[in-house]
């Protein structure tokens, strides 16, 4: 339950060669590392609501622990995968549906912060959060 409450973005580690590496073109890159994402977090037992509010949209997800779903990122890109915790942090495991390759997320609190860090084709980005 750690995870409960709304965060919001405030800095971020070669999101940038993230989105590059995703394929995400120039533009849509530029925009996509000033999107004021905040992440709104409800856990009940082993199911999370996530209310996701940025610039460009706002989205709720729902998700139990271990169960597959189908997931678009804000560009279009379609995932299916899950998300299971391990050690305390969030561990998602997802597959693009446009070219099978993995794409693996972490959420985790470190001291008063959520570090959420993707890796991509071997390449890592890092989105640090604070309580909003």
């Amino acid at each position: 339950m750690a995870f409960n409450g709304t965060w919001k973005v405030e800095n971020s580690e070669n999101y940038e060669k993230f989105m590059e590496a995703m394929g995400i073109n120039l533009v849509k890159r530029k925009l996509g590392a000033h999107d004021n994402l905040k992440l709104t977090f409800q856990q009940e037992s082993n199911t999370f609501t996530i209310k996701e509010t940025s610039n460009f949209r706002t989205i709720e997800i729902v998700f139990t622990l271990g169960v597959d779903f189908d997931y678009s990122l804000a560009d279009g890109t379609e995932l299916h995968g899950n998300w299971n915790i391990d050690d305390g942090k969030l561990v998602g495991t997802f597959r693009r549906k446009d070219n099978g390759k993995e794409l693996k997320a972490f959420r985790e609190i470190i001291g008063d912060e959520m570090v959420q860090t993707y890796i991509y084709e071997g390449v890592t980005a890092k989105r640090i959060f604070k309580k909003a």
